[in-house]
């Protein structure tokens, strides 16, 4: 798994080197590895007992949690699971997450979580 992530990470930046400035190249390296290893651990484990807890779960839990990261910047990705959380709740305290702002953020993670789906499962 981890030869395959590092030869991901090989080929989009040799890409990006193909058509970027060194600077450009630094930043889409950055993008690529900013969700901390926690995190992604987090979402695969969650992920991966809703789907079995195979080696098959596994890996395509892994490429979800990628692809969601190559499509939600990390802080984003931290707002609208924080808006999810809190939901759970319910009551009054809450109501204001309801709000379009917290909406749209919640709306943003689903699509990239469809998204991670269809490309890996």
């Amino acid at each position: 798994m981890k030869r395959r992530q590092t030869q991901f990470a090989a080929a989009v930046l040799a890409c990006a080197a193909a058509i970027g400035t060194p600077a450009a190249n630094a930043q889409m390296a950055a993008q690529m590895n900013d969700y901390p290893t926690e995190t992604r651990a987090e979402y695969i484990f969650g992920c991966m007992q809703v789907n079995g807890n195979s080696r098959l779960a596994l890996e395509r839990c892994s490429c979800s949690i990628d692809v969601i990261a190559s499509i939600l910047p990390f802080n984003q990705y931290v707002d609208a699971e924080t808006t999810m959380s809190l939901r759970q709740r319910g009551g009054e305290s809450v109501s204001y997450m309801n709000g379009p702002q917290f909406v749209a953020q919640v709306k943003a993670l689903k699509l990239a979580q469809v998204e991670g789906e269809l490309r890996c499962f």
